[in-house]
């Protein structure tokens, strides 16, 4: 089976995320810039004269299709690289997939698998 690996980490950190998942033999990932509010709450900016306040707070998600049997290890080293110790460290989940299909309509039981039909 395969698992969805999902984390969402303050930008500064991906760099350090990918090189370590590179390190366990991760090849890809997806990244999206996205915006969130948590504990971490927003802060106040000026902006020409005027007091704003920010909600929403950038952060990366970062997404790692990978084996069960890899999962485990994925969340643990993104844990590790993505770690402050400061409210805001952001989450990880893993979600199941049941079907990963290429556009070439290639389905592939698992992200090292060789092409095959449904």
């Amino acid at each position: 089976m395969v698992q969805l690996v999902t984390a969402v980490i303050k930008p500064f950190k991906l760099e350090e995320v990918k090189d370590a998942l590179r390190g366990i033999g991760i090849q890809g990932i997806t990244v999206d810039e996205v915006k969130g509010v948590g504990r971490q709450g927003g802060h106040t900016e000026t902006y020409r004269g005027a007091e704003y306040t920010i909600d929403f707070l950038p952060k990366v998600r970062v997404e790692v299709l990978c084996d069960t049997s890899d999962a485990e290890k994925v969340v643990d080293t993104i844990a590790d690289a993505a770690r402050t110790g400061k409210i805001g460290d952001g989450k990880i989940w893993v979600t199941a997939v049941d079907r990963v299909q290429a556009p070439s309509r290639c389905t592939r039981p698992s992200p090292r698998g060789r092409c095959g039909s449904a």
